[in-house]
């Protein structure tokens, strides 16, 4: 399994960290062992001060696909989920100013939160990017977003990114955060909700 992230796939996001918007899209990855056990807690890495929240609705890949057209696309897919990719924004930045690959800072173990289920899309109204979806940290909302507001629909992202590896049964793909991420400090309770619908509740220690 693979989980392939997607960065700065929502304006505003893009724009609370300074960055342009991307000419195409920009995608990274995150090891197997990055899932967090839903009876885990979050247990923030002891070599980060800035460990960031980012909330994303996640596409489990259902066929394998290579070189697909992004009319074709939506065949790769009929679940999705929501996730919370974290960063270590600190050791982002250092890698980053250095000039040096930044897996470090998102591809440690429990980074990448997943739902308690899939849910199927035709469940949630048909239309992959009509969704909307929140997190709420201690109960108070702090990132809220839809999926109509991506810069690269899911589609395109699928063919973008089966153009450079095939994509396989199980890879999932964490298709971009809203603006609003932020850090997370030992008590808080992170809750995930698409479509109005709870997906994970995350304790961090």
């Amino acid at each position: 399994m693979k989980i392939i992230c997607i960065g700065r796939n929502y304006a505003d996001h893009a724009a609370e960290l300074g960055h342009e918007r991307p000419a195409e899209p920009l995608f990274f990855m995150k090891p197997k062992s990055a899932v967090l056990h839903p009876d885990h807690p979050f247990v923030i890495p002891e070599w980060t001060d800035e460990c960031h929240y980012e909330v994303e609705l996640v596409v489990r890949i259902e066929r394998v696909a290579c070189w697909v057209a992004p009319e074709f696309a939506h065949r790769c897919y009929h679940e999705v989920g929501l996730g919370i990719d974290f960063t270590a924004r600190d050791v982002q930045r250092r890698l980053k100013a250095a000039g040096h690959p930044w897996e470090k800072a998102k591809s440690f173990d429990g980074s990448a939160v997943l739902s308690w289920a899939w849910t199927p899309l035709k469940d949630l109204g048909g239309n992959i990017q009509n969704l909307a979806f929140e997190l709420e940290r201690n109960g108070e909302v702090v990132q809220s977003g839809n999926t109509r507001d991506m810069l690269f629909t899911v589609d395109q992202l699928i063919a973008h990114v089966s153009q450079y590896c095939t994509l396989k049964t199980g890879d999932l793909i964490y298709t971009g955060t809203p603006a609003g991420v932020g850090p997370v400090a030992p008590g808080d309770q992170l809750t995930g909700r698409l479509c109005g619908r709870d997906q994970f509740t995350v304790n961090v220690m």
